[in-house]
C-alpha cells in the first residue's frame, strides 16, 4: 500500500470498531486503505449493502467482476472471483468467465449485464439507450437495470479508491485460488503467492 494504514494495536473510536467488525480471520488490506477515514468505509459499507440486499447476489458478483476487470483492480477481482467460486461456480467456470464472459456458457441476460458493467464502468457517459434496452430484453425492469448502474457505481468507487492507494490482494485470499484461477483475476497489479 503507498499509504501507511492505521495499525489494529492503535485504533481507536470508530477505527477500532471497523477493524473489530471486518475481520474474515484476517484484517483485509482494503480495510486497512480506509483506515484514516473510517466514516467514508461505514459510508461505503451502506452502499454496497444496498446492492447486495436489492439485487440478486450472483448477478452482483458477475457485475462486480466486470468492473474489477474493466478498472483492472486486481484486489477486487480476486476476491469477487473468490466469491463466485464459493458460492455459485467451480473453478474452471470462473476461469471462463473471467477470461471471457461471452465464451463461459452463461445466460443471455449475464452477459448483457456484464457488458453494460464493464461499459459504465470504464466511460459512464458512452452508454446509450440501445445499452439500456438490451437489458430491457433481456427480462430486467427499470428497477433492475437500476440496481445494476447502482452495483458499478458502488464498485467502481471502491476500485478506484483501493487501488489509487496501491492495496495489494489479501494473501489468504491468494493462497485460497488455483494457479490458473489467479492468473485469470489478476487484471493490473501483480498478485502473487508467497
Amino acid at each position: 500500500m503507498f499509504i501507511e494504514p492505521v495499525s489494529p494495536e492503535s485504533a481507536t473510536g470508530d477505527l477500532a470498531e471497523v477493524y473489530q467488525e471486518d475481520r474474515w480471520g484476517f484484517l483485509p488490506n482494503f480495510t486497512q486503505a480506509f483506515s484514516h477515514h473510517p466514516e467514508a468505509y461505514k459510508a461505503w459499507l451502506g452502499l454496497i449493502t444496498v446492492a447486495y440486499t436489492s439485487m440478486d447476489r450472483r448477478r452482483c458478483e458477475l457485475a462486480t467482476l466486470a468492473v474489477a476487470k474493466a478498472l483492472k483492480s486486481t484486489c477486487c477481482s480476486v476476491a469477487h472471483g473468490m466469491f463466485l467460486r464459493d458460492l455459485f461456480y467451480d473453478s474452471n467456470q470462473v476461469v471462463r468467465i473471467a477470461k471471457n464472459h461471452h465464451d463461459a456458457d452463461l445466460d443471455a441476460v449475464d452477459v448483457a449485464i456484464m457488458d453494460f458493467a464493464e461499459k459504465a464502468a470504464t466511460d459512464p457517459s458512452s452508454v446509450t439507450q440501445a445499452d439500456v434496452d438490451s437489458l430491457r430484453s433481456q427480462g430486467l425492469s427499470d428497477q433492475e437495470i437500476f440496481e445494476v448502474a447502482y452495483a458499478v457505481a458502488a464498485r467502481a468507487f471502491f476500485a478506484t479508491l483501493i487501488e489509487s492507494l496501491g492495496t495489494t490482494a489479501d494473501q489468504p485470499m491468494l493462497d485460497s485460488l488455483q494457479p490458473d484461477l489467479l492468473a485469470s483475476l489478476t487484471v493490473g497489479r501483480p498478485a502473487t503467492i508467497n
